[in-house]
């Protein structure tokens, strides 16, 4: 049986939806301020206006690395023959708010008795450790687990190793590619969700055409041509195993294209000791209303998360912007990446950048630190 409908309360509201690809969609109700009396707010979440689960939160104002969770009322599990993870969803979709709210969290404490039917699926998925006699989720696995945001429906995962020779490079056999989209997540700072869907030729052709040749645009990506070129060019890219050509979205209006690759078969990788699974990018946005500091401090931190849930095994993303566009790289050295080295390609002279997994989970930087947000001309790199 569901509850009740929740009551208008006073207080201002800190609203959070979770993507719409791993479940159903759910939001999430929590107030911008809480009781300092007793540290105490209340978290609620709603399906289709359905109040589904309600929480007491505490963070103690002595040690914002920690809460502890306290379940208040929740829906029916729904039985035996309930799916574990439909049944954890709204549990999946509070802990992801609650670490954009309170972004120095580091854990938050469960008590058992609260999810005693789902306590050994939630241990076994690493959504909770025990911890003396509690139970413990840390933040920086959390966000490592795909539920939220990647589809249900995916390959086996991680994909097999098996390793196959191309050229002169002995690398691990890529997966098949996928259509539609690949990884969606909602944005609370700017109240909408960005996703990455891989391109499609019908669909996208003439708008990567007019993207690369505008003049924002063709001197950094340097693509520019010809309908026929641009045709050509996406279609190579569908058909490389080594590369996935993205169309990224803001609320499913298109705004920049993104190219997603393994580096080890990439030009990239005989300029580094590159690793099996390390990934790289190129990125343009192509709508200038898309271009600010604040847009690309949402899209940048999702496409590096998106590239270390798609495969598991990724412990580096590197880049390769040119090395003359030092506020492009001094902007992502403050989004996590070091500057490795100088080098040249045949075409520019590039720097080497590199971020690296652990750096990105422990440092929580699926959220922008203060002073992040990059100007418009990070917009672009090739």
């Amino acid at each position: 049986m569901h509850m009740k409908n929740p009551t208008t309360h006073s207080t201002p509201f800190l609203r959070h939806s979770t993507a719409t690809l791993g479940m159903q969609p759910l939001q999430v109700q929590y107030p911008c301020e809480p009781d300092h009396e007793r540290e105490l707010s209340v978290l609620r979440v709603l399906r289709d206006g359905v109040e589904v689960l309600r929480m007491q939160v505490q963070v103690s104002e002595t040690d914002a690395q920690q809460a502890r969770l306290h379940v208040l009322q929740k829906s029916s599990d729904g039985g035996a023959d309930t799916e574990q993870s439909a049944a954890v969803a709204p549990l999946l979709a509070a802990l992801e708010a609650l670490c954009l709210a309170h972004p120095d969290l580091v854990q938050l404490e469960l008590l058992a008795d609260d999810w005693h039917a789902q306590l050994p699926w939630l241990q076994q998925r690493g959504i909770v450790r025990a911890q003396g006699a509690q139970w413990v989720a840390q933040v920086s696995m959390l966000w490592q687990l795909p539920d939220l945001w990647l589809p249900t429906q995916r390959a086996a995962f991680p994909y097999p190793q098996h390793h196959v020779r191309t050229g002169a490079n002995w690398h691990p056999l890529r997966p098949a590619k996928v259509d539609g989209y690949v990884y969606e997540r909602f944005i609370p700072w700017l109240g909408q969700s960005v996703a990455f869907r891989v391109a499609n030729v019908a669909q996208d052709l003439e708008r990567l055409h007019r993207w690369m040749n505008a003049p924002y645009v063709a001197p950094f990506f340097q693509e520019e041509g010809d309908l026929a070129y641009h045709r050509n060019y996406l279609q190579a890219r569908l058909d490389d195993p080594h590369m996935v050509p993205l169309i990224a979205e803001f609320d499913r209006q298109p705004f920049g294209y993104m190219e997603i690759y393994w580096a080890k078969e990439n030009r990239l990788g005989p300029y580094y000791d590159a690793n099996d699974y390390d990934r790289g990018w190129h990125v343009l946005v192509g709508e200038l209303a898309y271009s600010g500091g604040a847009w690309i401090s949402a899209w940048l931190p999702s496409l590096m998360h998106y590239l270390f849930l798609d495969e598991p095994r990724t412990q580096r993303i590197v880049g390769e912007p040119a090395a003359s566009h030092v506020r492009q790289v001094r902007n992502l050295e403050r989004s996590g990446f070091a500057s490795i080295k100088d080098f040249d390609f045949a075409h520019k002279r590039a720097t080497l950048v590199m971020l690296l997994r652990e750096k990105y989970f422990a440092n929580r930087l699926w959220r922008p630190a203060s002073g992040a947000q990059s100007p418009a001309s990070t917009a672009q790199t090739s």
